[in-house]
């Protein structure tokens, strides 16, 4: 078995994969101060209650956008599982080619989605990503990848509204039964929910219209995918998994017992 890690700047996602079957997978809030035996602890008991042992996991990868926490989570999984983590960085094997101005600005969680994306879904190919950011990524007809777009996150969204105005509350984010709100809380629902569902929608559009291809696959993932996705057409297929089946297979690609 090996465990995958997506380090992302609210959430470390976690799977344990035993070949192509996902065994576990479980998330952990990103804490910067969090030490590795801390880190360390929580893993393993989370290991423990699913009834995996550490001696069955025999590698790991991991897939960061938080560079602070990459020796703490490295240190972690040497201590804890005995294992030396692949570390998604350049010079890993991905199979994906970056036709981008700088490919060393590109994510790694972005490059990961892209890699999955390819191998499950082909091409061409426009990935929404629900995370800290909602991030669209597009390959073309050549299963390149050219580019795409970082626009705000759903959650970091609602929290600039809350942190900045003095009275508006904190809500959840969910549908709103009517676009036109009766009250604050169905306002500000309306107006996040409402407004990332358009901003996706046109988002996709004009990414299809410079494409000059319609034929193209839209696929979403991350945290808010499958509330937008009920709300809109352009979505053709959530998958919660996709970064996560994307280090799987990465992992594979790159170790010296594949």
């Amino acid at each position: 078995m090996i465990i995958c890690l997506d380090v992302g700047n609210t959430n470390i996602k976690f799977a344990v994969y035993d070949g192509d079957s996902l065994k576990l997978s479980f998330r952990i809030a990103t804490e910067h101060k969090k030490t590795s035996d801390e880190y360390g602890g929580q893993i393993l008991s989370i290991l423990q209650n699913n009834g995996i042992s550490t001696r069955e996991i025999t590698g790991g990868i991991i897939s960061s956008v938080v560079p602070q926490l990459d020796y703490t989570l490295d240190r972690t999984l040497n201590t804890y599982l005995k294992i030396k983590p692949l570390m998604l960085a350049p010079g890993l094997k991905t199979g994906l080619n970056l036709k981008v101005d700088n490919a060393k600005e590109v994510g790694a969680d972005r490059v990961v989605n892209n890699v999955a994306g390819v191998k499950k879904y082909g091409y061409p190919l426009i990935i929404v990503d629900f995370g800290t950011a909602t991030t669209f990524n597009v390959i073309n007809e050549k299963g390149d990848f050219i580019g795409g777009v970082i626009a705000p996150g759903i959650k970091g969204s609602l929290d600039s509204l809350v942190n900045g105005t003095a009275k508006l509350p904190r809500v959840e984010i969910e549908r709103p039964s009517a676009v036109i709100g009766k009250n604050t809380v169905t306002n500000m629902q309306s107006g996040i929910f409402y407004g990332f569902a358009g901003l996706v929608e046109f988002i996709v559009k004009k990414i299809k219209r410079e494409l000059k291809c319609d034929n193209v696959a839209v696929v979403a993932t991350g945290g808010f995918s499958e509330i937008i996705a009920k709300e809109i057409s352009c979505i053709d297929k959530v998958d919660k998994l996709l970064t996560l089946d994307g280090l799987n297979y990465l992992y594979k690609l790159n170790s010296a017992e594949a």
